[in-house]
């Protein structure tokens, strides 16, 4: 059975048509979705993390209210930039949020993607060595995080203090939790990395290469190649595995409104990104039965156990629980 989830950026804007107009109004939203979502029987609640912009910045606080609150659906974060966190009292929150929740946390964690601050991630302190690139950072942080949250020592106790020399691990432990980490892998080669490491997978709406074929044959390509490391690397358990989708079935007068343009636009985009060729995705926007019947024959969604859908939050949560119950209800059945 696939796992479906909603992925919310959490903007805030005081714009006109924005119901979302504060940063309270982003946070308490997207409990409140969660909460419905849960109720209309889907899978998961996860946010995406974005620095110096009008978006959810710091997950933690966030997810532990979430799970507080809800009782069974998964939560998580896709995807957290390694670059700018501390692994250490990363590891702490998350084993605490992770506690509240019961073991449901979900976390996907990257190298980051590109942002609004000129190398933002130094003016929170941490600067890459003059041989180290920004990837290197960022999975030199995961590596020590990892090790923290599997209960490993990483500091040396005081023996004034202790009376003894042995080496400290972080408190509290949440068991379990190095299992659910997931790596948000923007190309095939860092898809094969994500699996050498023990890593489940997390893909987006889109790739950072391009080799010309539909964007969910490329994702497809990365899924089978992380699967093959995956089994080459000789783990003992089964891998997870999520992409993501842009997903709005028109069943009433305001979807078409708001969205009846978007059912013309039906294939993928390519353009620069990050200084590279990207290919983006469509997204899936029309009847019920037709993108659930177009879905149904996407092939990344089909070689996935989990499908994060994007939804619009400035649009408030009631009409997000409409669109969350419209794909539950039509789109849902045609994937499982």
């Amino acid at each position: 059975m696939k796992r479906i989830g909603f992925l919310s950026f959490g903007h805030w804007q005081d714009v006109p048509g924005s119901q979302t107009r504060t940063a309270r109004d982003a946070l308490v939203q997207t409990i409140e979705l969660a909460e419905a979502a849960e109720k209309l029987g889907l899978d998961g609640a996860f946010v995406r993390v974005h620095h110096f912009a009008r978006q959810l910045a710091s997950p933690f606080p966030l997810l532990a209210a979430i799970g507080a609150r809800t009782e069974r659906i998964e939560i998580g974060t896709a995807v957290i930039d390694m670059r700018y966190e501390n692994p250490l009292y990363m590891a702490e929150d998350a084993a605490a949020a992770d506690l509240i929740a019961g073991g449901r946390l979900q976390l996907g964690i990257s190298r980051g993607s590109p942002e609004p601050a000129l190398r933002g991630s130094e003016s929170f302190g941490y600067v890459p060595e003059d041989d180290e690139t920004d990837a290197d950072l960022a999975r030199a942080k995961t590596a020590l995080f990892r090790e923290a949250i599997a209960g490993e020592p990483v500091t040396d106790a005081d023996t004034a203090m202790t009376g003894s020399s042995a080496r400290l691990a972080i408190q509290p432990q949440s068991p379990g939790l190095g299992d659910r980490i997931w790596w948000g892998a923007g190309t095939r080669q860092t898809a094969v990395w994500a699996a050498q490491q023990g890593m489940n997978l997390m893909s987006s709406t889109l790739l950072t290469e391009d080799t010309g074929v539909p964007f969910d044959q490329l994702q497809l390509e990365q899924i089978m190649l992380f699967r093959e490391a995956w089994t080459e690397a000789g783990h003992e358990r089964e891998p997870r595995i999520s992409v993501s989708r842009s997903i709005i079935p028109l069943t009433g007068d305001v979807d078409r409104r708001l969205f009846g343009a978007g059912a013309k636009q039906t294939s993928d985009q390519v353009g620069y990104l990050d200084g590279g060729v990207a290919r983006f995705g469509r997204s899936y926007v029309g009847e019920p039965d037709a993108i659930a019947a177009e879905l149904a024959q996407d092939a990344a969604v089909r070689a996935a156990d989990t499908l994060l859908v994007t939804v619009p939050n400035q649009l408030g949560v009631p009409y997000n629980t409409h669109l969350l119950r419209s794909i539950a209800e039509h789109v849902a059945p045609a994937i499982s």
